[in-house]
């Protein structure tokens, strides 16, 4: 009995070490990084934290106002896109289901932007940039009739990185202002503005 309970206090004692040690090394990892990406990843793990949802971690929603039509939504998505040097390149409707429940989707539509001279530049800084390319606002509408735009928090793209592979500030300025413009297309489409 005695051999078993020190050979469970022995595990236990090795899972801490080895798990304190990754943790020591993510924590100085961590600290070596920017402020800014301080921030970005410590948001991203407050809200994994949180609500359990790695996906959510990495997105921006706007709630539709009742007052405005789908249609409307992406008619203004289109405006909106030149406004911000951004073009409306496609968009595509996943499914509809006619007998959702109050919390299932029951409708998705995906609405697609880009702006091809900083997808270039993106894509010469790093061809892993295509993965989120071109950037994509889905329109999802729940079987109680709540409606979202949900698009990719940019935050991380941008912030997310080091100096071993710095972004230049010409395309770190293009990047913020694909960002501004995929936090705003939605947000003004969903209130009606």
């Amino acid at each position: 009995m005695l051999k078993k309970i020190i050979i469970g206090l022995s595990a236990v004692l090795m899972t801490s070490m080895f798990s304190g040690c990754t943790m020591m090394k993510m924590g100085t990892t961590f600290m070596g990084f920017s402020s800014e990406t301080q921030e970005a990843y410590a948001k991203m793990m407050g809200t994994i934290g949180e609500t359990g949802d790695p996906a959510q971690a990495m997105m921006k929603e706007w709630r539709v106002a009742d007052d405005v039509s789908e249609e409307d939504v992406f008619e203004a998505m289109k405006e909106y896109a030149g406004e911000f040097n951004m073009r409306y390149v496609g968009e595509k409707n996943m499914f509809r289901i006619k007998d959702a429940k109050p919390n299932q989707v029951a409708h998705a539509r995906i609405g697609e932007f880009c702006s091809l001279s900083i997808a270039k530049k993106m894509l010469d800084h790093s061809r892993y940039y295509g993965g989120f390319m071109p950037c994509r606002v889905i329109y999802v509408e729940y079987g109680n009739g709540e409606r979202y735009l949900v698009s990719m928090d940019m935050t991380l793209a941008i912030y997310g990185g080091t100096d071993k592979k710095a972004i230049n500030p010409d395309l770190f300025e293009d990047m913020l202002n694909v960002k501004k413009a995929m936090e705003e297309i939605p947000r003004m489409a969903a209130s009606g503005e």
